[in-house]
């Protein structure tokens, strides 16, 4: 099985000195395209009016031009330890086994705008720059991954991918059809029984799925697997609209 999951517009700071070397993240077929935006947001980066504009920063903000400008030299850190917010908070991977981390780095990737999936143990620096933003010089972000991201989720050929992600990511590689897979929607049951789609808690929800998953290690080719794996873990996991489960909360 492999999970996808969104990143989050909020970063932890610092991390190795290790240089960051975009061949050596998982799906290296991609490096072309992770140039092509890297140097673009780089260069974006030593104008910072401009760049302001571009990521519509705050005045608060303009230092993610700095951390932009200095993204192939910045320190690394693990996808998964390098963002923050409520997905990643938790799951607070920091916190888990050594075993529950390789098991996160074997399973889950997750879908960035500057470099497209990576796998949830690769280094990569801080960064500023969202699904939606159009980049000068380079077509919609949409059509530099789309279809590429497709591509090589295909040729990884996993048993199953379960999508976590929100639909900006979605559209940045969808899921190919070659694939079986579920896309995952966060829903709460009233006591009338009518279902509501949940925001900030389906981040949440998200993080704690996906931490359970890694605590327990299960070996997952399947929806019918998950399903019974769901089951035993005490998670609600539903049948939702066509290709879409509902996680209960």
């Amino acid at each position: 099985m492999l999970i996808l999951l969104p990143p989050s517009e909020t970063k932890r700071a610092g991390g190795s000195r290790h240089p960051f070397d975009p061949q050596r993240l998982s799906f290296p077929a991609l490096t072309p395209q992770r140039t092509q935006v890297i140097d673009a947001l780089v260069a974006l980066s030593a104008d910072e009016e401009r760049a302001a504009r571009v990521l519509k920063l705050g005045g608060t903000q303009l230092h993610e031009v700095a951390v932009n400008a200095a993204l192939l030299t910045g320190p690394t850190l693990p996808a998964v330890d390098r963002y923050t917010g409520v997905l990643f908070d938790a799951l607070d991977a920091a916190s888990l086994s050594t075993p529950a981390r390789r098991w996160l780095g074997s399973h889950v990737a997750i879908h960035s705008a500057p470099f497209g999936p990576i796998g949830a143990l690769d280094p990569i620096p801080a960064y500023r720059l969202g699904a939606s933003t159009s980049l000068p010089e380079l077509p919609a972000l949409r059509r530099i991954w789309a279809a590429t991201v497709t591509e090589q989720l295909a040729a990884a050929a996993p048993r199953f991918i379960l999508d976590l992600r929100s639909e900006a990511y979605v559209a940045l590689g969808p899921v190919p059809d070659s694939i079986r897979s579920a896309y995952v929607r966060v829903v709460t049951e009233g006591e009338d029984g009518a279902v509501r789609a949940l925001n900030h808690f389906n981040k949440h929800a998200k993080g704690a799925f996906v931490r359970a998953l890694a605590e327990s290690r299960p070996r997952i080719g399947s929806l019918a697997a998950l399903q019974r794996w769901a089951d035993a873990a005490g998670v609600r996991l539903r049948d939702g609209a066509s290709g879409e489960l509902e996680l209960v909360v």
